[in-house]
């Protein structure tokens, strides 16, 4: 499934993520961008010959609507379903690839304990495509923000780990078919 790339002006300075170091950046008002993604809530766009990620609610410097944060849900006493971790989790992209990080096959663990308030606390394990990927804190830290909007959930942890080293082979049917692999 191939996006086509959007052209735009920024219509203000931006604060970007460079794809793939990590590196903090701004994008300075009138750059023309190319937005060649936009899923899980930020979009990749191609500028001054590289890759740069920009959150959604920075959209209207690309002239697009900004995407509302959702509210801070309230801890519900009680389980949490595993299930619900699970789909927010398959919100969160590599800004290289148009495939959630669950059906890349990067999230190798999750685990949800019970604390004394009667929250929870989640633990993530996942990996990246790359060990040299700068993105990497970046995608936990997204996956760790959006497993706390879940009802319940009081603390998350999402720890990248290289071990086992990530294959082609660990993509799930779904994202092989996104990816053209079948």
């Amino acid at each position: 499934m191939e996006q086509q790339a959007t052209s735009v002006q920024l219509a203000r300075d931006c604060a970007a993520i460079q794809i793939p170091v990590g590196n903090a950046v701004t994008l300075k008002s009138g750059t023309p961008v190319d937005i060649v993604q936009h899923l899980g809530g930020s979009y990749t766009v191609f500028a001054m010959g590289g890759l740069f990620r920009v959150n959604g609610k920075d959209a209207d410097a690309l002239g697009l609507k900004p995407e509302d944060s959702p509210a801070p849900t309230p801890p519900a006493p009680g389980k949490l379903d595993e299930k619900s971790v699970w789909d927010v989790l398959r919100s969160c992209y590599d800004p290289e690839i148009p495939v959630n990080i669950v059906d890349l096959g990067l999230v190798y663990d999750l685990g949800i304990e019970a604390i004394p308030s009667g929250g929870h606390k989640v633990f993530v394990k996942m990996t990246l495509t790359a060990p040299g990927c700068g993105m990497g804190t970046v995608i936990a830290r997204d996956a760790q923000q959006k497993i706390l909007t879940l009802p319940g959930v009081e603390d998350a942890s999402v720890e990248v780990v290289w071990d086992p080293p990530w294959h082609q082979s660990m993509i799930s049917a779904e994202g092989r078919k996104i990816l053209g692999l079948n």
